[in-house]
């Protein structure tokens, strides 16, 4: 019986009906949504999913979008087949759950998609993004992977790594501004610490009135001054024009994915 007093904070509000449209493979020893793009590309992306897995439309619907964008997009199953959780599950039970699903305990996972985008994909630039657990896991990508050009942390921070502010790649992170699970002081300490440690190019971006989880809502509703794709659904929308568009202007942060010159939200539209 699902603890109601104190649900999953990885709700997602509304799930998406969608189907996808892209193919389920077999990446070496675990499986994973692929999405090809209309026109041959060496451009790709990985997404990495959240708590809910591979196979949550939300996410796919994502993993398309970047697709049409012009990308490779796979989602692989990071979980290798174990049971993602659920809004059903017993939250006092999460921590059970997690114990064989790390996500710093990625890189056979990782090493099997990268040589798949690399061999059977022709991916020349390929970059990642992560939301919630998959957060998690891009931040960890992104302080061992230099074969992967950028990545993009949407509310997850790596934690127990003494090297956890060592970036190798330019790195974006997004939070929110009211998220119960990682809160704003935890924020403020991981930017004043990249700000001494690191290396690499990076950016911290906090979105005002919103919540964990926001980048996978379809919700219509936007907290004031901030401005949002039309049509659409919402925020996913939004979501691929971001990760499509890394470093075009000046003040936004200056790396690639997949290839593109390409930039996120500027400066003055975050908190």
């Amino acid at each position: 019986m699902a603890n109601e007093a104190k649900p999953c904070p990885c709700d997602i509000g509304d799930r998406l009906d969608y189907g996808g449209l892209g193919q389920e493979v077999q990446i070496d020893h675990t499986k994973a949504y692929v999405v090809k793009p209309s026109a041959p590309s060496d451009r790709a992306v990985i997404i990495i999913h959240d708590i809910f897995g591979w196979k949550l439309p939300n996410t796919r619907y994502m993993a398309d979008m970047l697709a049409a964008k012009g990308n490779t997009a796979v989602c692989p199953d990071f979980y290798v087949g174990k049971e993602p959780w659920g809004p059903s599950k017993d939250w006092s039970k999460f921590q059970e759950w997690l114990k064989d699903k790390m996500p710093t305990e990625t890189n056979k996972e990782l090493d099997a998609v990268l040589r798949f985008l690399k061999e059977q994909c022709g991916a020349k630039h390929i970059g990642a993004v992560g939301f919630c657990w998959g957060g998690v896991a891009a931040h960890y990508l992104a302080l061992q992977y230099l074969e992967v050009e950028a990545a993009v942390s949407f509310y997850g921070i790596v934690r127990e790594r003494e090297d956890k502010y060592d970036l190798k790649v330019p790195t974006l992170f997004v939070f929110a501004e009211t998220d119960n699970i990682i809160p704003l002081d935890q924020v403020s300490l991981l930017e004043t610490q990249l700000k001494e440690k690191c290396r690499a190019d990076y950016q911290v971006k906090v979105f005002p009135g919103q919540t964990h989880g926001f980048a996978h809502r379809k919700r219509g509703h936007q907290p004031h001054g901030q401005t949002w794709h039309p049509g659409g659904q919402g925020r996913h929308a939004q979501l691929a024009q971001e990760v499509h568009e890394i470093g075009r202007t000046g003040n936004s942060i200056q790396g690639v994915i997949s290839g593109s010159s390409i930039t996120f939200l500027s400066t003055n539209e975050s908190h």
